[in-house]
């Protein structure tokens, strides 16, 4: 049995830490106290200057910067690049204020999917995407400041702590699966296609659907860039429209960097690419007023892509492709992106996907690796899920007897 990870800054928070540490001790669970603080401490059980000489600089770099802030951001990198290289961590806890929760979380990110991982943070009541990322981190709400024990902060705390002792000494047990693992995304308006898909492979592949929102997509190439997907079926590239246009889901810049440098098998569409994606009517912003608008629900305002933006989308899918080390099949459904997209639908709109389709094509005509595969189909169609299932399974096991 391995040790539960207390992580901190002890020089401003060492009463807090000691509770913790001891109410995970007392649920039957061993625990360590990890010092991420600058000043002087004693009594811990892994030194912050042992976490400091991780850091690419050494140790001396961490302590000699010039504002507390600095520092701590040095520790953070140590931090996660300590907590890489051990092999006894069944759960890492960490408490803190927003610096704390930005330096733990980061080493949080980098441990590998499924290794308990809880944050106590005064900052958890709000958006904590930036602390969270694509990683399975649990953030709790400390309700009062970390700033001495409480009445209150004793429940939260040991709660947290309780929390994690159970599950550092249950884990799930997973047997292994002989079958490939495959990443899919999805959304509401390509799902008949990812279920089409999903109905035709599960038997062989372990297929695993990532709903892209942003968080779903990081979520898939952090999987795919740590070896543990063997092909991807990106048939909802949704994201893409947002990270161009501005809309409120887009996954970044990095958005097809993992396929890219992998070379991982995939087949990839063009699934909801006729979509920006807003929050409520009132979010949009003033310079897409006059644009064409689909209300999702009473939350989410749906937008039509412009000619314009389709090319730019076009172009920018087509440039990441350019580079791939792997081989991607690009299905490009002619009769419509999704649910919105049809004749008759309010996305309607064939000469808009066919400028995406020409820019793309245009920008791969550069590239041996990509073929562009074009069909008079919708992407909902049954046929299209079977072509698509059919390419998926072809590649991956093409790829395993390379």
């Amino acid at each position: 049995m391995g040790r539960v990870y207390v992580v901190g800054t002890a020089d401003t928070k060492r009463e807090e830490l000691d509770y913790v540490r001891e109410k995970i001790a007392r649920a039957g669970h061993a625990a360590a106290l990890v010092d991420v603080g600058i000043g002087p401490t004693t009594g811990v059980d892994i030194p912050n200057h042992v976490i400091a000489k991780s850091h690419p600089e050494g140790e001396e770099f961490v302590f000699s910067r010039q504002t507390r802030g600095e520092a701590l951001d040095a520790m953070g990198l140590a931090l996660t690049r300590y907590l890489s290289q051990q092999n006894d961590i069944d759960g890492v806890i960490g408490i803190g204020g927003s610096g704390n929760t930005g330096m733990v979380t980061r080493a949080m990110r980098s441990l590998p999917v499924g290794l308990p991982k809880v944050m106590v943070s005064t900052i958890a009541s709000g958006d904590v995407s930036t602390y969270v990322g694509s990683s399975d981190i649990n953030m709790i709400s400390s309700i009062t400041d970390i700033a001495g024990l409480n009445r209150i902060n004793r429940l939260i705390l040991g709660n947290a702590a309780t929390a994690i002792a159970a599950m550092a000494a249950n884990p799930v047990c997973q047997t292994p699966s002989e079958r490939p693992e495959i990443g899919l995304t999805q959304f509401g308006v390509t799902t008949p296609c990812i279920d089409g898909v999903r109905a035709h492979l599960s038997r062989e592949f372990d297929c695993i659907s990532f709903h892209a929102t942003g968080t779903g997509g990081r979520a898939m190439e952090q999987l795919v860039a740590s070896g543990l997907i063997e092909g991807v079926l990106d048939l909802t590239t949704t994201e893409i429209a947002d990270h161009i246009v501005g809309g409120v889901l887009s996954a970044g810049e990095e958005r097809l960097n993992a396929v890219r440098d992998t070379g991982v098998p995939c087949v990839l569409s063009l699934g909801a690419l006729d979509v920006v994606n807003f929050w409520s009517r009132e979010s949009v912003p003033p310079q897409f007023a006059e644009r064409t608008f689909h209300k999702h629900n009473p939350e989410v305002t749906l937008m039509r892509t412009s000619d314009e933006e389709c090319e730019k989308i076009g172009r920018w899918i087509g440039g990441k492709l350019n580079s791939c080390r792997g081989h991607v099949k690009v299905l490009a459904p002619m009769n419509g992106f999704s649910a919105l997209d049809i004749d008759g639908g309010p996305f309607w709109d064939p000469a808009a996907d066919q400028t995406l389709v020409e820019a793309l094509a245009s920008e791969i005509a550069k590239t041996s690796n990509v073929e562009l595969i074009k069909f008079n189909l919708h992407i909902n169609d049954k046929e299209f899920a079977l072509r698509a299932a059919n390419l998926m399974r072809e590649m991956v096991f093409q790829s395993r007897i390379q």
